[in-house]
């Protein structure tokens, strides 16, 4: 087990980018496809951050969609790593939409995503523990391992006999 430390500040990720027509449905507002990819792309960088290893996804908890976004707005996400156990991380990312004319923004997705780092033959790696440091972050440290907890009742109820 890795006996390293790290600081929730050093996995924090940003991203923004422009929403184009091609980018979004009849509607015009994004692809849900479209924002999970981008979800799963950032919670990785945060993770990689985090361990400084090769990650792979193992899970992504409820994904809710509580507002669109439109062509022409901005979608901005931040993702950081909330608690770690032997060789997982659980990172945290926020989605919001920002109307590049009038500056609101509103949140528009959060989810909770798992990885598991992995060393060059593939297997399981172990991580540095995390050290949160905002009241927001005390509280998600405080709650993962109940979510950590449910995820395995979770993938043990998938298991086909």
């Amino acid at each position: 087990m890795s006996n390293q430390v790290k600081r929730i500040s050093q996995s924090r990720t940003y991203m923004t980018d422009l929403v184009f027509p091609p980018d979004t449905n009849h509607h015009n507002t994004i692809f849900g496809g479209k924002v999970m990819a981008y979800v799963d792309k950032i919670a990785c960088i945060a993770a990689m951050r985090h361990c400084r290893k090769p990650v792979v996804t193992v899970s992504s908890d409820n994904f809710h969609f509580l507002a669109p976004i439109k062509t022409g707005e901005a979608i901005n996400l931040e993702a950081y790593v909330t608690w770690s156990h032997k060789t997982s991380m659980e990172v945290f990312v926020r989605v919001e939409s920002e109307n590049l004319i009038t500056s609101e923004r509103k949140l528009t997705s959060s989810a909770y995503l798992t990885f598991i780092a992995v060393d060059e033959d593939g297997k399981p790696s172990p991580v540095p523990k995390v050290i949160p440091e905002t009241e927001i972050e005390r509280k998600q440290y405080e709650k993962a391992e109940e979510r950590y907890q449910q995820r395995k009742h979770r993938r043990e109820s998938y298991q086909v006999n």
